[in-house]
């Protein structure tokens, strides 16, 4: 199982008993506002579980539950994946890296924490000069900071599922 530390967190690939929290964050109206804009049902949670698992049994990287190290407070997610979205333009297969966190962990750094930690691994999964890209409604300004501090630049502004949004891309060390 691949587990990561960063100073505050630690991220680890999903089990069945982090269900509960992660149902939890995706049902709260504030985490999904710019995420689809509607809270998630547990059905879809449990889709949204069996996602994240598939993809690390199927490609080798996926999504990891963060958790706070002290505490072991339970703080969102974040990961690599490979959606296939209907997006123009197209993502060219790169992979995905996205992230979400409970309300209680907003405004705290951990996110950057997050991503950055992920980052550091996809580099040497994926290679060092990789490209990675991630997609952001354009309202989300604290998770357009998180993805410019780590090193991500807007290549596109499109729309995605009838909803506006822009596309980032990062290579490398960013």
């Amino acid at each position: 199982m691949i587990e990561l530390e960063s100073e505050r967190l630690t991220l680890r690939r999903h089990r069945l008993d982090d269900f509960a929290d992660s149902a939890g964050m995706w049902a709260h109206p504030k985490v999904t506002l710019h995420i689809g804009g509607q809270a998630f049902n547990e059905e879809e949670c449990w889709a949204r579980l069996m996602r994240y698992v598939g993809q690390w049994e199927l490609l080798g990287f996926g999504y990891w539950v963060v958790r706070e190290k002290t505490s072991g407070k339970f703080v969102g997610e974040v990961g690599f994946a490979d959606f296939r979205r209907m997006v123009e333009p197209s993502l060219g297969g790169a992979p995905e890296i996205g992230w979400a966190l409970s309300p209680w962990a907003h405004g705290r750094g951990f996110a950057t924490e997050a991503v950055r930690a992920a980052l550091v691994w996809g580099e040497s999964h994926f290679g060092p000069s990789s490209r990675v890209v991630c997609m952001i409604d354009p309202g989300n300004a604290p998770s357009i900071r998180v993805a410019t501090k780590v090193g991500f630049r807007e290549y596109a502004r499109t729309s995605y599922k009838g909803a506006p949004t822009i596309l980032y891309e990062r290579r490398g060390v960013g």
